[in-house]
């Protein structure tokens, strides 16, 4: 089969690779009919160092089960499947608290002998607790938004999640990306009356505010700051949603929250000192967030797309085939797109 393969930074190759098949009883085998490019898979595009052994790209996928193991219980061929972006035994007792992505027997796809999303197909470890059956068909118009219960809506309602969001509450969500947009529809969808999208790109922006959000900030760093405190009457928004991913973000999160509010974090960090001193100890801020277990949300959150009561697809503004998936990387690189699909 064909598949994504990572050699070095912008150097993004699709060759061929051994096609799977089931070598466990637990196994199932998913012809992917819908893949993307993710914000995090920029990260190892800007920096990767020139390998041999190129990682094998791609962790939101669905598609159809193609093949089972004779230990699958709760799928047959035929069906159609979302899979999410870690893969669990949704057993264990991590995976019974909603933490998927804590699961010891679990792991991520592309390593280990695990095919990677961006590919025409992929082996599915522990394909009972991993795969999600999609009530619809593989030529359904809902595709594109059920997508992004693999990654990128689920991660963020867990921003809205772990930071607390309910019903009449002002958020400020940092980041205009798809995670961002995404926290925006979460945020709405928990009740939330006032949110504020801070970002700079109009055209995501614009998407934001038919999402739900209510004011835009396109200022950052102290104007920024300043921008959304004179929004909320010099206080700040109880609710901070951090979806970028870099210390700046964190730093404005820091500023934008109330005094007794949360932020929480969901963007990939790019750092590893967290710039939390004495003063915001004395302001009783909580910082939250971390990797979403998605898995834990695809359930709750499907009918919402099902119903037209969202529409999350729409942060995909690019469409490639998978041999074209180079450009769509660097497309979203260059930030001439938002976030790509890709149809194998």
């Amino acid at each position: 089969m064909r598949a994504t393969l990572m050699y070095a930074a912008e150097d993004v190759r699709v060759e061929d690779v051994a096609d799977p098949t089931i070598q466990q009883p637990t196994d199932a085998v998913v012809r992917i009919v819908l893949s993307c490019v993710c914000g995090s898979d920029l990260w190892p595009y800007k920096s990767l160092a020139p390998t041999d052994t190129p990682r094998h790209m791609g962790h939101e996928f669905l598609g159809v089960v193609e093949d089972i193991g004779a230990d699958v219980r709760t799928l047959k061929r035929g069906d159609v499947v979302v899979a999410p972006f870690v893969w669990a035994d949704n057993t264990c007792a991590y995976c019974r608290e909603g933490l998927q992505t804590s699961c010891p027997h679990g792991g991520q796809w592309g390593v280990d002998g695990v095919d990677g999303g961006q590919g025409q197909a992929a082996r599915v470890p522990l394909a009972d607790g991993t795969l999600v059956k999609l009530p619809v068909t593989e030529d359904s118009e809902l595709l594109p938004d059920l997508l992004t219960l693999s990654d990128v809506l689920c991660t963020g309602y867990h921003a809205a999640r772990t930071a607390g969001v309910g019903r009449g509450d002002t958020v400020t969500v940092i980041g205009d990306g798809a995670v961002g947009l995404s926290a925006v529809i979460s945020a709405r969808l928990l009740g939330a009356e006032r949110i504020i999208l801070m970002g700079r790109h109009r055209s995501r922006t614009d998407l934001g505010l038919t999402f739900g959000a209510t004011d835009v900030v396109a200022e950052r760093g102290d104007e920024g700051v300043a921008r959304v405190r004179e929004l909320t009457g010099g206080e700040g928004t109880r609710r901070v949603l951090e979806c970028v991913g870099l210390k700046d973000a964190l730093v404005q999160g820091f500023g934008v929250v109330r005094d007794g509010g949360t932020v929480s974090r969901v963007g990939a960090p790019q750092f590893t000192d967290v710039p939390f001193g004495f003063a915001d100890f004395l302001r009783n801020i909580t910082l939250t967030g971390g990797v979403a277990p998605a898995r834990a949300y695809i359930e709750e959150l499907m009918p919402h797309i099902l119903d037209g009561a969202i529409a999350p697809g729409r942060v995909f503004d690019r469409t490639v085939a998978l041999e074209d998936i180079a450009d769509g990387y660097r497309a979203m690189n260059d930030r001439e797109a938002l976030k790509t699909l890709v149809r194998p």
